[in-house]
């Protein structure tokens, strides 16, 4: 699909590729000590950002589609973009924070005009609202962006996961007109009380919901049609679609058609995975057919990169169902009347709605509970933590009174984290004048972090805690045991067949000189390094002794 923009984007990706190494040299200082340690998704550093506003790198893409009509607060396009993204992984503000991959709100075209859905006008500002799968909207920025941010991202040791809508099109306004028949419903609304009123309907009013169950052959829209032939695109788009559908022999129904223009940008630029939205409202064999295309797409790229890839690990796909509390709940939702096991469709984690929950509790039982259910031989599976998100209106710390507390809970408990943008800066999610969900999607507080010391001393402690994590597969892959209670202190340990990783941590304990056991974890006579305070000991009768002015310890063999 993308190869007429990459193409004449060609000589930007041979740019990319001459730079590798200069750009790789540079960074050298903030990832070279974890070039030799496996990337787990197990134990993955995730950084989430809604695209538009995060980082305005080009402000020449700021109006489109003429819209110019006044949003309610927060509910407008703000400027953020692609070349925003990227330009924070150049300056290596990513790496600094030990993240290693990013996952960034939908960047497909979205509905030229905006719609009142309850709380004031709004824009598709947040990306969920698509118009044309094919394209990507301009005021998020263009293919050779997105190429050149992929590209980069991986010379940094960072993956990328892309948001797939699959449920539904974008609302329907006077620029925007309803799908056809064939392709959607507009009713009844989704009711959640059982299988039925949850899948086969439309999530909310005036959000038309793809047949996603059909296996009729229907047409293109027409105006999708008209709009690729006005682009120059159409001969390409349909011909890679005769093709699509010729190699792998599915009907011409639609969510065949989404499939295929979503795992396109696997196949033409490398992403590393999918962030599914909405997948209960989908039947549990669309998500497998989905991972299917996006492995076969994800082995393509590979075959044709092959100085690109990062690692062994397949195509990685993470879902929300939302406010599914996976921990005590177990690997199958339960619609009320049908049990679904996601991860036996294609997903290799799922999102946890209840981690925020979990983290009132003390470390020891929130960190036990997680390392014994989730890295469990016989019955574990992953899961995606998280605290705070754009669409979660009970966050753990609402007020960002506990930003040290919200850091040490999510980056030390076993699962990936997701860390929401401005979580490390806690940036306000108490925005004056807005409604809803608005509240949460303020932009990004760069003027703080550069200006205000109580902010930096906050990213500080994000950045030693995150970076711990993305260089200890441990921490969030590994086995959790209590070395003592108090002063608290335990260990992590994680085994492999070809990769071993130890550390010992210690919370809440007392600032200047402390002792802290190590057990029979590091040898006698070893060399550790407190990454919280970059100070050494040595190993002296099973501990070692240190003085720092922290509470916490950070125990690593040098």
């Amino acid at each position: 699909m993308y190869k007429n923009v990459l193409l004449t984007g060609a000589f930007l990706l041979v740019l990319f590729t001459s730079c590798k190494q200069s750009n790789q040299d540079q960074t050298s200082d903030t990832i070279a000590s974890s070039t030799d340690i496996p990337f787990l998704w197990e134990n993955a550093n995730l950084y989430f950002l809604l695209t538009d506003r995060f980082n305005n790198a080009d402000q020449t893409n700021d109006l489109n589609f003429n819209r110019t009509l006044e949003t309610a607060p927060m509910r407008g396009f703000q400027g953020g973009d692609i070349k925003g993204i990227t330009e924070k992984i150049k300056e290596g503000y990513f790496n600094d924070l030990g993240i290693n991959a990013i996952w960034f709100t939908p960047v497909v075209e979205q509905i030229h005009g905006g719609t009142d859905e309850g709380t004031g006008f709004t824009y598709a500002f947040h990306g969920y609202w698509t118009k044309d799968w094919t394209a990507l909207d301009p005021n998020f920025g263009t293919m050779e962006d997105l190429a050149e941010l992929v590209s980069i991202a991986h010379q940094h040791g960072i993956r990328i996961v892309m948001d797939a809508v699959i449920n539904h099109t974008g609302p329907v306004t006077a620029q925007d007109k309803v799908w056809p028949n064939d392709w959607v419903r507009t009713s009844p609304k989704c009711e959640f009380n059982s299988y039925e009123t949850a899948v086969p309907c439309a999530l909310v009013e005036n959000l038309p919901d793809i047949l996603t169950e059909s296996n009729e052959n229907v047409e293109l829209p027409k105006e999708l049609i008209e709009k690729w032939k006005k682009e120059g695109r159409y001969e390409l788009e349909m011909a890679e679609l005769d093709a699509f559908f010729e190699r792998t022999g599915y009907p011409r129904a639609p969510r065949f058609y989404i499939i295929k223009w979503l795992s396109d940008f696997v196949r033409d630029f490398g992403i590393d995975g999918f962030r599914a939205d909405t997948v209960r409202h989908i039947e549990e064999e669309v998500w497998a057919e989905f991972k299917k295309e996006c492995e076969t797409a994800f082995a393509d790229w590979k075959q044709q990169n092959t100085d690109q890839i990062l690692d062994d690990n397949k195509f990685y796909m993470v879902g929300e169902v939302y406010g599914y509390n996976i921990i005590s709940s177990g690997k199958s939702f339960d619609f009320g009347d049908v049990k679904v096991n996601y991860y036996d469709h294609g997903f290799d984690s799922m999102i946890n709605f209840e981690f925020k929950k979990s983290a009132n509790e003390n470390y020891e039982s929130l960190f036990s509970t997680y390392s014994e259910v989730l890295n469990n031989e016989a019955s574990g599976f992953q899961v995606l933590n998280y605290l705070t998100s754009h669409d979660d209106g009970s966050p753990f710390d609402k007020e960002r009174n506990k930003p040290y507390e919200t850091a040490t809970k999510l980056l030390l408990s076993a699962g990936s984290v997701q860390v929401y943008y401005g979580d490390e800066s806690a940036r306000g999610l108490i925005i004056e004048g807005t409604q809803g969900d608005a509240t949460l999607r303020s932009f990004m507080n760069w003027e703080e972090i550069e200006t205000n010391p109580e902010t930096q001393a906050i990213l500080n402690h994000w950045q030693k805690l995150g970076t711990f994590r993305r260089n200890h597969p441990s921490i969030g892959a590994g086995q959790h045991l209590m070395i003592s209670e108090s002063p608290y202190v335990f260990e992590r340990t994680y085994t492999s067949e070809t990769f071993k990783d130890a550390v010992v941590i210690g919370l809440n304990l007392k600032k200047g000189a402390k002792t802290i056991s190590v057990a029979k974890i590091f040898e006698e006579g070893a060399t550790l390094n407190d990454a919280y305070s970059n100070t050494t000991a040595i190993v002296k009768n099973g501990s070692v002794d240190l003085d720092t002015p922290f509470t916490i310890v950070l125990l690593e063999n040098l």
